[in-house]
């Protein structure tokens, strides 16, 4: 992969166009145009329902410079395949002459759950995409409801903290070990603090030849209860605590990308965020469960850097 010029893509035409109907503050247009930034091939862009796709293609209107298709909720993998599958024939055909590239967008909500068998299939069967989630960690689209990347005692519409319990009961599905076990050429995590990282984590992703799958941490600002301002600030906290590890795995070697040399505290991830604030409300606090996140953090931060090839303990 060739190195990166970050003054020419800086000045390259966002694909994203501006005047989209994000709410002010989102990260998740940042990540899109910070994925789509590093890419120098004609692109077509599948999107499921979700945030990005309801405020970006308000009709008549699209805010995409690039052909762009929206799906349901569960069918992205199966649009971006079809998708795939038709170019393949026509340039087989002659009918096409050039190299084109094709990304598949959904949200937490319609990646790890409504459309969690569509991705599936789409993986086994080595449609070449690269698959992108932009996960805010809950249903944003539809009223800050809890889903299957929620993590454990976080507030949300669906699972709302109070006397009964502590917020959502269960821990998160690990998406991105789930996408490892299809064994795909290339799977890997990152966050919207560290945008060089998405750059290339995605440019890689679309450059490898067959399926690929990329997950972006992207605070929801009202979801998490957080200063728009201080989304980089909390998502360095998310990976400093282990909390997100950052890695990839290439073909099926794992290889930590980020090992933080002064692992932060998880309280201090959560103290930062509204969401958790029951957690330390003065004269009820929930240490408890805090240290019991603690706990589950580094087992499972151990169980990623286990695997990873360049690891090395501190």
């Amino acid at each position: 992969m060739a190195t990166l010029n970050i003054k020419d893509l800086i000045k390259k035409e966002t694909p994203l166009a501006k005047g989209h109907r994000m709410c002010p503050g989102c990260g998740a247009p940042s990540a899109i145009r910070l994925a789509l930034m590093g890419i120098d091939f004609p692109v077509v862009i599948v999107g499921a329902t979700g945030c990005m796709e309801v405020s970006t293609t308000v009709y008549p209107y699209s805010s995409w410079r690039m052909p762009f298709m929206h799906t349901a909720f569960e069918n992205a993998g199966a649009g971006i395949s079809g998708v795939e599958a038709a170019y393949k024939a026509l340039k087989k055909r002659g009918k096409i002459d050039r190299d084109i590239k094709f990304i598949a967008f959904g949200g937490d909500g319609g990646t790890y759950d409504i459309g969690l068998q569509s991705l599936s299939g789409a993986l086994e069967r080595g449609h070449d995409f690269t698959y992108i989630c932009y996960n805010n960690q809950g249903y944003m689209n539809t009223g800050a409801q809890r889903s299957g990347a929620t993590p454990r005692n976080a507030n949300a519409t669906t699972s709302p903290a109070g006397s009964v319990s502590r917020g959502k009961l269960q821990k998160a599905k690990n998406l991105t070990e789930i996408v490892a076990a299809h064994k795909i050429p290339y799977a890997a995590q990152t966050s919207l603090h560290n945008p060089v990282d998405v750059i290339t984590t995605v440019k890689r992703a679309v450059e490898i030849k067959g399926p690929a799958f990329v997950n972006i941490l992207v605070p929801c600002p009202l979801f998490w209860r957080i200063d728009p301002a201080k989304q980089s600030e909390i998502c360095k906290l998310a990976v400093d605590s282990k909390f997100w590890p950052i890695y990839e795995v290439v073909n099926g070697e794992y290889k930590l990308k980020y090992n933080p040399k002064q692992p932060r505290r998880i309280e201090e991830f959560l103290r930062a965020q509204g969401r958790y604030a029951h957690l330390f409300k003065k004269g009820a606090e929930c240490m408890d469960l805090v240290e019991a996140a603690q706990r589950e953090t580094e087992a499972e931060w151990n169980e990623i850097a286990e695997k990873c090839v360049n690891f090395s303990w501190h």
